[in-house]
């Protein structure tokens, strides 16, 4: 009788996606797995850390390749406001952001749109050069800061730039072997990494004019229509010159090549657009015949341990949807630290599956908490920092002192439920403790934030 052949091998885990949390989840399996051969998929030449996996496709060359575990790492996409106008620039990947630098080395004048983190940094980087900012809220960064902490950055935002900058430590990798390429215009759907936080370090982001800060902020709009000069001049339509401190707007003599209307009937002319309007889950390529739980933002929903609904399937970053009880102090952004966060967890919880262990939840879920720089002040964000489903049960605790701190703290029933910290302010560990052990600080009043009180010294 003849022997049963072997069954074809397979890989013990693969992970799609060379973002940070695939590499994240693919490093993690690793140290866990020395002996085995992990795979990370991934559709861009950019690897965002470690470099010793052989990096592979699969699929689109008929390649297929079985595995045990597999965790879906694609992160998100950029809504773009309108898809395939030359004059309209996504920034999202490495590759975008040269190609934006390329672009205002030749700009007078350009146009933001989105409120999200890399408006507020691009906002602040770019110099000599006009920038007509649109958002659709009343205050910038609505997503981070309420309008009193907008308020304390806006006034920055006006003042000339001369601060040293705050210096980094930070990794950056590359996959090995590859030369600079000289990429075509990448297709839309050729998904770089997202940016890391300190993105714009290594660019020069100056137009032509020889001044160093021009924003105009146009809040509460959105764009209506995009017109390009031909169709523009033919309409006979009318723009506004850029506005100079408040005085009558007048029509702008100068041909742009491209203008912008807003739903506040204001025109402007620029040299092109940036849309940063925000991020979609990057599910498309996974769905066809596959039945996955899909979240109300259309991410893959995950369990609390990082499971979506279909066997040996799990999901980490920008691309998942979290849809277990969440602890009340934390929630999900769709933040390069959540992302890294959540690779290495769900790396973790396929290695416990997989040697039949059992695991607890990571303890970086149980409390939200972001550091990041804006306008060169150190920010950081604990908690319900903007009372994110606090209802109107809730108090503010304000400390402020103009070009140098912003503090928030929320309150609700003497316990504190999150913070803004803005500027050097020493307080983010004594805060997150508050935070985490809930204790009643009704008896502190307002001496919580009084500055002649060393708050430490009380919860040491």
């Amino acid at each position: 009788m003849e022997a049963a052949r072997p069954p074809p091998t397979a890989g013990k885990f693969v992970v799609v996606g060379g973002g940070i949390a695939g590499v994240t989840c693919a490093e993690q399996l690793a140290t866990h797995f020395p002996s085995e051969d992990i795979l990370l998929v991934t559709a861009s030449p950019v690897i965002k850390a470690v470099t010793n996996f052989k990096q592979c496709i699969v699929t689109e060359d008929g390649n297929q390749h079985v595995y045990k575990k597999l965790c879906l790492c694609a992160g998100a996409k950029p809504k773009l406001i309108c898809e395939g106008n030359p004059y309209v620039l996504g920034i999202r990947d490495t590759d975008s952001a040269q190609e934006f630098q390329k672009q205002l080395t030749k700009a007078k004048r350009i146009m933001i749109i989105g409120n999200g983190g890399i408006a507020l940094e691009l906002v602040y980087e770019i110099e000599g050069c006009e920038v007509i900012w649109a958002i659709k809220d009343k205050a910038i960064g609505n997503t981070f800061f309420d309008a009193g902490a907008a308020e304390f950055l806006t006034s920055k935002l006006i003042a000339e730039k001369s601060e040293a900058k705050i210096a980094h430590k930070r990794t950056r990798y590359t996959t090995e072997g590859r030369k600079k390429e000289a990429r075509s215009k990448s297709k839309a759907d050729n998904v770089g990494s997202a940016l890391g936080p300190d993105w714009h370090e290594g660019l020069n982001l100056k137009g032509t004019k020889e001044f160093s800060h021009k924003i105009h902020l146009e809040t509460m709009c959105e764009v209506k229509k995009i017109y390009l000069q031909d169709e523009f001049r033919i309409l006979k339509k009318k723009s506004f010159t850029f506005p100079r401190d408040h005085k009558s707007v007048t029509a702008d003599t100068e041909m742009w090549p491209v203008y912008v209307e807003l739903t506040n009937e204001k025109i402007y002319g620029c040299d092109f657009i940036v849309s940063a309007t925000g991020v979609t889950p990057n599910v498309e390529p996974f769905l066809h015949g596959n039945s996955f739980d899909l979240g109300e933002d259309g991410g893959l929903k995950v369990d609390d341990h990082m499971h979506t609904s279909l066997p040996d399937i799990y999901a980490a970053g920008d691309i998942c949807t979290t849809s277990w009880q969440l602890s009340p102090v934390w929630q999900q952004m769709r933040l390069w630290t959540q992302a890294r966060q959540m690779g290495w967890y769900a790396a973790k919880c396929m290695a416990a599956a997989s040697s039949g262990d059992s695991i607890d939840m990571d303890f970086s879920f149980e409390l939200f908490a972001h550091v990041t720089k804006f306008f060169n002040y150190k920010v950081v964000l604990l908690g319900k920092y903007n009372a994110q489903g606090l209802g109107s049960d809730h108090e503010l605790m304000l400390r402020c002192t103009k070009g140098r701190e912003y503090i928030k703290v929320v309150m609700q029933n003497g316990r504190m439920m999150g913070a803004v910290l803005i500027g050097e302010t020493d307080l983010e560990e004594t805060f997150e403790n508050l935070i985490l052990n809930q204790m009643n600080l009704s008896s502190y009043g307002e001496d919580l934030l009084d500055p002649n009180i060393d708050i430490e010294d009380y919860f040491d």
